[in-house]
């Protein structure tokens, strides 16, 4: 039996083997925290100010957003696109996050008082290229993957507050250890995709973002939120959460300062997502293209920026993405569809045998029916003290019982920011025969529908086009080897 004490010459033992853990993280389809796994990783001791010195005078890029009061708390996400950026070292951060009167330097400009900073996504192998030997501070081989280390992993420090929007990760599952300070999850399960309102704009390769602030949510816009099954935990030092495949996910740092290390694990299901993002990256490339490629910023993460238009790995041939051309101009000079053009659509894909409605049923059916004491009989699984599963949460959205942090009335909720991709509809378009709504009901739904409006911009088109539910099934399609 593994658990975590001392063995017979007083020395500690980790509760799973290598080889027990890697099953663990195989098999589980929740996400749980592993404990007592990292207690000797020389990574274990990573603090900011560690890191400022491990470092020094290295620049980084922090990300700047807005904290909002309680009585300023806004339902807009706060996307990676509109918020501000700051080049600073790791030492200037620690001082700006002291709150020092009079601060001068890259910070200036942000009160720390209205203000978090964020340095996400930064990976080790362009953050310590000349401190190569540091990656063996990380031992991912204790859960089971052997020769893995800081090569294949990444850093994240931030502020009170500092916090990343909720979306799911197109690859793989992940390992995040938490070294310094807390950070509260929100988690969702896949099956609860079409709650979450999916989009992929603002667009950045891998990710999918939900349009829901799933701290503070517009449930007036935003109905089908209330049924996604939220599950919430705080990760502290020396935890190492697992999020598996396609969980949804929004991160808030909830100390002064946080520090986190992970690791995307890759999957042999990963393959179809692949072919879905390389679609969803020829149709994102090709619509755009039709308007000013300069003009990236409102729809483009800025992870993206700069190289994006001549990414090495771009399946675009000149063909392709004129037939894309094609498409978006047709699309455009037609205000409405058709009711009949829906149903001659409709009889040709019967004769395809091109079951859509069928399709997404499949991809959405899962755990949300399951009685309750059988999702209890799989929280039970492998679970013990060195491994705690993340259940559902019977609390309320933080929206409704004030503020979200334990130990600030600030909250991280973003002040600002916009929403993307509305999808207006037409009367027209809502006179469809129910088996139509059936097929493109579940897409539409995604969309708001507050004001109608004549005018459909190609962000419009791109968000529906590039549904993941849509690039799913095209994706489908060309594995299969199918045509309409």
């Amino acid at each position: 039996m593994e658990t975590c004490g001392r063995d017979f010459e007083g020395e500690y033992v980790k509760p799973f083997t290598p080889e027990k853990a890697k099953e663990i993280v195989m098999s589980l389809h929740q996400p749980a925290i592993f404990c007592n796994m990292v207690f000797d990783w020389p990574a274990r001791h990573w603090t900011a100010k560690h890191l400022s010195e491990v470092l020094h005078g290295k620049q980084i890029r922090f990300r700047m957003g807005m904290k909002s009061t309680d009585t300023g708390r806004t339902t807009v996400p706060q996307f990676e696109t509109t918020c501000g950026y700051v080049e600073a070292t790791i030492e200037e951060f620690l001082a700006w996050n002291c709150d020092h009167s009079g601060i001068s330097g890259p910070f200036r400009d942000y009160d720390h008082s209205e203000f978090w900073a964020y340095a996400d996504y930064k990976y080790f192998v362009r953050l310590f290229e000349d401190k190569t030997d540091i990656f063996q501070d990380v031992i991912w081989s204790d859960f089971g993957f052997p020769g893995r280390n800081g090569r294949e992993s990444t850093l994240w420090i931030g502020s009170l507050g500092a916090h990343t929007p909720c979306h799911l990760d197109s690859y793989g599952c992940n390992l995040v250890f938490q070294v310094q300070g807390r950070k509260r999850w929100h988690l969702f399960p896949p099956e609860d995709t079409r709650f979450l309102y999916p989009t992929r704009i603002p667009y950045e390769e891998s990710s999918v973002f939900s349009k829901v602030s799933v701290v503070n949510p517009d449930l007036k816009r935003f109905p089908q939120f209330q049924k996604a099954r939220r599950h919430v935990v705080t990760l502290s030092p020396g935890q190492v959460l697992f999020v598996p495949r396609h969980w949804w996910h929004y991160v808030e740092c909830i100390d002064p300062v946080t520090v986190s290390i992970n690791s995307w694990i890759e999957l042999e299901e990963d393959h179809q997502a692949r072919v879905e993002e390389a679609i969803t990256r020829m149709l994102v490339c090709a619509l755009k293209s039709a308007e000013d490629p300069h003009n990236t910023r409102a729809w483009l993460n800025p992870t993206e920026v700069g190289h994006f238009w001549f990414s090495s790995w771009q399946l675009v041939s000149c063909d392709k993405s004129t037939l894309a051309r094609t498409f978006v101009f047709q699309f455009m000079t037609s205000k409405v569809v058709e009711t009949q053009e829906l149903k001659t659509n409709g009889e040709d894909m019967k004769k395809n045998e091109l079951n859509v409605h069928h399709l997404m049923e499949v991809e959405q059916t899962g755990s949300q029916n399951l009685p309750l004491e059988t999702v209890k009989q799989e929280a039970a699984g492998p679970f013990g003290p060195d491994l705690l599963p993340v259940l559902p949460s019977s609390e309320k959205p933080p929206s409704e019982r004030g503020g979200i942090f334990e130990n600030d009335d600030k909250d991280c909720v973003g002040k600002g920011g916009e929403h993307f991709g509305k999808l207006h509809c037409t009367k027209r378009q809502r006179r469809m025969s129910k088996s139509e709504n059936a097929t493109v009901g579940q897409i539409a739904s995604n969309h708001a529908t507050a004001h109608c409006q004549t005018f459909i911009s190609t962000d419009d088109v791109l968000d529906c086009v590039v549904n993941p539910q849509v690039t799913k099934i095209v994706a489908q399609l060309l594995i299969q080897g199918r045509s309409l």
